[in-house]
């Protein structure tokens, strides 16, 4: 008979940041042999209910007991000693050092590097994550990147591997084969816990979850029995909102935004330059831009704000003026908007006040300025009406960035630069990292705009956020630009296929597909503002 003795157990686990309980007496069962799914929406206490399994933080109250011990997890090196393994949604990687020094870096005991190597080879080709040890990591794609966290972690043979947003920057097709990878792993007798927002990756991959809301277990489930809809039901206690498709390619007016055969090269060896990019945007449009991380999302984002003026006035052009030239506070006086992929360091100051913020990004256009003047009481009202129009929730009035949830402070952010009613919006990653019920109102505003006349630019790495509201959709890779299709005529696995590289056509030669980008020192960078 199998042994049917949990692999982990939390009882009542409880973690207290000063007035604010993050986790309210917290019960967690993780069986041997099982992927189990940890959902919520955010701030519902994930991130904390993990660090204490993984020893990053210490419990105020409860236990965890470990194969029916009950065991005290001081650091993290005391939780892998045990068994428990956790990669982490953002790298932790030096990109200048090579696969196998990276890996070696991490155990906990020293071993020779030529041995690192060698059992890097051995496990990387076990589980189906091929590596090649002697390469740079800076040489990589994000895909091969997650490998190496994910290899490092499986070289210290872990029992429970934890795994947060582990597909957030993935290709359709790195997804399958990382799923293949944790069913391998649940045929092994290992456990998985799964934290992530693409609903229907749960019920495809998992046989368990564990529900939070605000800091307590509200539901256990099989999601394989739920839908997306149900499973976020039960996160966020309510009915999510559809996102409703409110225009259409057809209804779209004349071109607003034109970029032509842009090239813009990069002096960092690490960076990726833009290489002939062309695209056309209409008024009342969504475009939507696919691709994994690093094949030059960063630098186009840098091109159309401004950040980054492109080599000729030329080159881009909004509504019939060329604005190539042009830094981020002329396009803004233009009514052009810009929301970056990095909310808290260039969307937002972390530690300056929501109203600081909305000058810093607004005062060129959002009149926050009189006479050389600051008008407060307009600044503050501007983030009360962000705040009631995007359900951003916090405590006091203007609290600093810093103190919002991620989802909160993406909330903001995007709704900083909607309000002002933009004719162009060009939003990097809209909904990264935050919950069923965020992401559909950020979607809908976004539809909402582009109804009302808007042209809106969507880069993003979720697929499923492209289909659901661009009626165009173009790939990047190793920054070149495909062309832009119809939605309705393109699948997700196709899409994939670019994303990889396919139908591109020979890469430029001494370039690399999917290099982590940099910063570009050699480009002149704009210096009236930031995104």
């Amino acid at each position: 008979m199998a042994d049917r003795t949990p692999l982990l157990v939390a009882e009542a686990l409880t973690r207290r940041f000063g007035a604010l309980v993050a986790n309210d007496s917290v019960d967690l069962r993780i069986m041997p042999g099982e992927i189990h799914a940890l959902l919520g929406e955010n701030g519902a206490g994930k991130s904390t209910l993990v660090k204490m399994l993984y020893g990053l933080l210490v419990p105020d109250g409860g236990r965890i007991l470990w194969r029916g011990e009950p065991v005290t997890l001081a650091n993290p090196r005391a939780a892998r000693a045990l068994g428990i393994g956790m990669v982490f949604q953002h790298f932790s990687l030096f990109d200048a050092m090579t696969v196998a020094e990276n890996v070696g870096l991490a155990l906990d005991e020293a071993e020779p590097l030529r041995d690192v190597a060698e059992r890097l080879r051995e496990v990387s080709r076990a589980y189906g994550l091929p590596l090649e040890p002697g390469r740079e990591v800076w040489r990589l794609s994000v895909g091969e990147r997650q490998r190496i966290e994910i290899v490092r972690c499986l070289m210290q043979d872990p029992h429970l591997l934890i795994l947060d947003e582990p597909t957030s920057v993935l290709t359709p097709q790195e997804t399958e084969g990382l799923f293949e990878t944790l069913r391998t792993l649940r045929d092994e007798g290992r456990a998985v816990l799964y934290i992530s927002h693409k609903l229907d990756e749960v019920r495809q991959l998992c046989e368990a979850a564990t529900i939070l809301r605000q800091g307590k277990v509200v539901e256990r489930c099989d999601p394989r029995g739920q839908t997306a809809a149900s499973l976020a039901r039960m996160m966020v206690g309510s009915q999510i909102a559809e996102v409703r498709l409110s225009h259409a390619a057809e209804a779209t007016g004349p071109v607003r935004l034109r970029v032509d055969n842009l090239n813009m090269p990069s002096e960092d060896p690490q960076g990726t330059s833009l290489k002939g990019v062309s695209l056309e945007l209409a008024a009342g449009e969504v475009l939507g831009i696919a691709g994994v991380a690093g094949n030059g999302q960063d630098e186009l984002f840098a091109a159309l704000s401004g950040e980054v003026l492109a080599p000729r006035a030329a080159d881009l052009t909004l509504d019939g003026t060329p604005i190539g030239r042009e830094g981020i506070n002329r396009r803004r006086r233009r009514s052009a908007a810009f929301v970056p992929e990095e909310r808290l360091g260039h969307a937002a100051a972390p530690r300056m006040a929501l109203s600081e913020n909305a000058l810093v990004a607004g005062h060129a256009a959002n009149g926050f300025l009189r006479g050389g003047f600051i008008q407060r009481d307009r600044m503050l009202n501007w983030v009360d009406a962000v705040t009631h129009a995007f359900d951003v929730r916090k405590g006091p009035r203007d609290p600093e960035a810093r103190d919002l949830s991620g989802g909160n402070l993406q909330k903001f952010v995007v709704g900083r630069e909607m309000l002002r009613k933009p004719r162009l919006l060009v939003v990097s990653q809209p909904t990264w990292g935050v919950d069923a019920g965020a992401a559909s109102l950020i979607r809908q505003a976004l539809l909402d705009l582009a109804r009302d006349g808007a042209s809106v630019l969507v880069i993003s790495q979720d697929l499923d956020e492209l289909f659901q509201i661009a009626d165009r959709i173009a790939v990047i890779f190793n920054g070149r630009l495909s062309d832009a299709q119809p939605t309705r005529e393109m699948t997700r696995e196709a899409v994939g296929l670019l994303m990889g590289g396919e139908g591109f056509g020979p890469a430029t030669p001494g370039a690399t597909p999917g290099a982590a980008p940099g910063a570009a020192p050699g480009q002149a960078r704009d210096k009236e503002g930031v995104a």
